[in-house]
């Protein structure tokens, strides 16, 4: 006969700590995958430095392509060379689905890419899904350099 001896009290059952042991790794593994991946989907809201006016960039680098996305705060705008010494500046997010907008030389327009929206020079929606107009900056040049205001 086989002696079934049961585990002296204080002591537990090997099967018992296994599974104890293994649960709280599935636990541990699941929170270490879990946990990044909902940082990463819900980023902390950071607050952003009100400014109101910036260096846009230099008329020398406008010679070539006559525009230019620049950093507004955690936005992006744009500056449009409009004839000599005349620029435009707006903001170059898309109203339709926030894509960064660009100008179109040969069409005189400023144009979205993501979804063929079309913007004219004063920044109006003319074709295309945007349902709103660009917001115009008001713009100012010192020297060489091109500043950018909010209105």
């Amino acid at each position: 006969m086989a002696n079934h001896e049961s585990a002296p009290s204080g002591e537990v059952p090997r099967r018992r700590f296994l599974n104890g042991f293994l649960g709280g790794t599935l636990t541990a593994l699941t929170a270490a995958v879990v946990y990044p991946v909902a940082r990463f989907l819900s980023p902390p809201k950071i607050a952003e430095a009100v400014t109101n006016s910036v260096l846009a960039c230099k008329m020398s680098e406008l010679t070539e392509t006559k525009w230019k996305i620049f950093p507004f705060g955690s936005e992006p705008g744009i500056v449009i060379e409009t004839g000599p010494g005349e620029y435009k500046a707006f903001a170059a997010m898309c109203t339709h689905l926030s894509c960064t907008v660009q100008y179109e030389s040969e069409s005189d327009r400023i144009w979205c890419a993501c979804h063929n929206g079309w913007y004219d020079m004063s920044g109006r929606n003319v074709s295309g899904p945007p349902p709103h107009p660009l917001e115009q900056y008001e713009v100012n040049v010192v020297g060489d350099d091109i500043f950018v205001t909010r209105g």
